[in-house]
């Protein structure tokens, strides 16, 4: 295995004067995207100048910016770009990296809190609830145009009701309530 700060888990990365990042982990050179991907999968590294050992981590970082920007893959919007740089010199520079920082800190957060509560909500909550009947009502309707399972047209004891029965548009009439009453909770926690 190669070379990491101190078995902190950091990965090494040098970069050369002929813009050559070389991975001390790997052993082996990597570009920008390799090191956007580590990004990505919070591998942390720390970029040194291979000559004067100077960490220039922040550099490389916002040049893999620049390059997915350039892409693009634009994210950050003018208006943003230019109020970060109306912040340069302003008595508040000195406040504003722990302020995004924190910021992005809250989006993640909040990304992975609505993911969960996406997941959670097909999964066992009642928008479950409506799949399982919407998915029974299917294969009631479905069951309409299947050919009889017994001589004479009848089906086998306990097959589901054909569609256009009484059954059906009472369990129609109970998915449409059910809905409603989800949408008024659904507004209610809007307000």
């Amino acid at each position: 295995m190669g070379k990491s700060s101190g078995g902190s888990g950091v990965v090494i990365i040098k970069k050369y004067a002929n813009r050559r990042l070389y991975d001390t982990d790997s052993s082996s050179y990597i570009t920008l995207e390799h090191l956007a991907v580590m990004t990505r999968a919070g591998r942390e590294f720390k970029v040194i100048d291979a000559k004067s050992e100077e960490d220039i981590t922040h550099n490389v970082l916002t040049q893999i910016i620049m390059e997915e920007e350039t892409r693009g893959q634009t994210m950050l919007p003018v208006g943003f770009l230019r109020q970060l740089i109306g912040l340069y010199g302003d008595n508040m520079q000195s406040m504003v990296p722990q302020y995004l920082e924190a910021s992005m800190d809250a989006f993640k957060r909040n990304q992975l809190q609505f993911r969960s509560a996406m997941e959670g909500a097909f999964s066992g909550g009642p928008f479950a609830e409506i799949a399982k009947r919407n998915l029974e009502m299917f294969e009631v309707a479905a069951s309409a145009f299947k050919p009889p399972l017994t001589p004479g047209g009848v089906g086998a004891p306990g097959d589901p009701v054909p569609a256009g029965t009484a059954a059906v548009d009472e369990e129609i009439s109970a998915l449409k309530e059910q809905v409603a009453a989800l949408q008024a909770r659904i507004d209610t926690h809007k307000g």
